[in-house]
């Protein structure tokens, strides 16, 4: 029996991505119902007299393609159902579908405005869902979501960045390539196993090269300093990198940091984070974007996304900050800038986020104190 399918699922790019085929089929009106659910999100199919949902009729895909649908469905709890719908040539026809059920206050659902919005985004996502091993329900996806949502939104903005290339190899289509062997291992963060490919600079390739590579997301970090009384913001924490790796002493001095959460520009998610794990509320036009970049390009997709945020501290002792529902236990340290560095040269600074950013900080102390008003600076 013919499928019909409606709401993100008949955009192509989502079709395509959990099925692996492109959307063909004829187009078609389920009259009676409508859609409701936010803009951002899947909606749910209620029943509505007069209301009519467009969708597409497409035949059942089938192996790889029909176990990726099923999978993708039960992640989002849609459940199976038939239903009578109008083609726009031919007859009336029955059909099988697979809908959610939307919240009892839930808007209308308006498909322009998830095109314009999330529709890019959530293409990815629904990859991502259709391919995730042990299959999701729709519990463990309502907590994976976030990070899944994240992981495509970093995706979407690294291929959007500029590329400049002065000294380095102008990257070219097909100069290099990559495959998953394997479907990614995880919840929080996922571990790729891949085969990858690229040009060599004697003008040759390498060639199916096993590498595994930790895939995360864009993160904002944050120093926030006070050119006034010339002292910084730092967060000390448990780290389970350093612990795994069998550190001495695993907490760590670092700056404030979070994820881009999907939606919100890096900017946007150094605000929150500030405000969040150190209680500093701020504008934006006291951050001033430092630099960006890959903290570990060999092994991680991670991009830090790093800030200096001009700010009032006139504490002299710590205190703990955080949020409980993220069960984070921090520890806010506001220090002076030469003991800060202190610390960096004995090496109790260890995090090179962090060492990176005092760099920067040590470059442009001078102009900021300045510009404060500080006359001996």
């Amino acid at each position: 029996m013919d499928i019909f399918v409606f709401g993100p699922l008949a955009d192509p790019a989502t079709y395509q991505a959990v099925t692996g085929n492109l959307l063909e089929g004829r187009r078609a009106r389920l009259e009676g119902h409508a859609l409701r659910g936010a803009p951002d999100d899947v909606p749910g199919l209620v029943a509505q007299p007069g209301g009519v949902v467009e969708g597409i009729v497409v035949a059942p895909p089938e192996g790889w393609a029909a176990r990726r649908l099923a999978a993708y469905n039960s992640a989002l709890g849609a459940a199976p159902r038939m239903a009578g719908v109008s083609p726009a040539q031919g007859p009336a026809c029955e059909v099988m579908l697979h809908a959610t059920t939307p919240e009892q206050d839930a808007p209308e659902w308006d498909a322009a405005t998830w095109r314009a919005g999330a529709a890019a985004r959530w293409a990815v996502m629904a990859g991502e869902i259709a391919d995730h091993q042990p299959a999701l329900d729709p519990a463990s996806f309502g907590r994976q979501r976030g990070m899944i949502a994240a992981r495509a939104e970093a995706r979407r903005r690294a291929a959007a960045e500029p590329a400049p290339a002065e000294l380095r190899h102008p990257a070219r289509p097909n100069d290099s390539e990559w495959r998953e062997v394997a479907p990614p291992a995880g919840q929080f963060f996922r571990l790729s196993q891949m085969r990858l490919s690229h040009r060599r600079f004697d003008g040759g390739r390498a060639e199916d090269l096993p590498r595994e590579v930790l895939v995360g997301v864009d993160a904002a970090l944050v120093l926030p300093y006070d050119p006034r009384r010339d002292r910084l913001l730092m967060v000390e924490q448990f780290r389970s990198g350093p612990a795994r790796r069998g550190a001495a002493n695993p907490w760590c001095l670092e700056p404030v940091a979070g994820i881009v959460d999907a939606g919100e520009s890096p900017a946007e998610a150094a605000l929150r984070e500030t405000r969040e794990e150190a209680g500093l509320t701020l504008g934006a036009d006291r951050l001033i974007p430092i630099f960006a970049g890959y903290p570990s390009p060999g092994s991680s997709t991670d991009y830090f996304h790093c800030f200096l945020a001009l700010a009032d501290l006139p504490q002299d002792e710590g205190w703990h900050g955080g949020l409980e529902e993220e069960h984070e236990d921090l520890r806010l340290h506001v220090v002076g800038f030469d003991r800060t560095m202190a610390l960096a040269a004995t090496g109790e600074i260890d995090v090179l986020p962090m060492l990176a950013m005092l760099h920067w900080l040590a470059q442009n102390r001078a102009r900021l104190r300045a510009e404060a008003g500080m006359r001996d600076a």
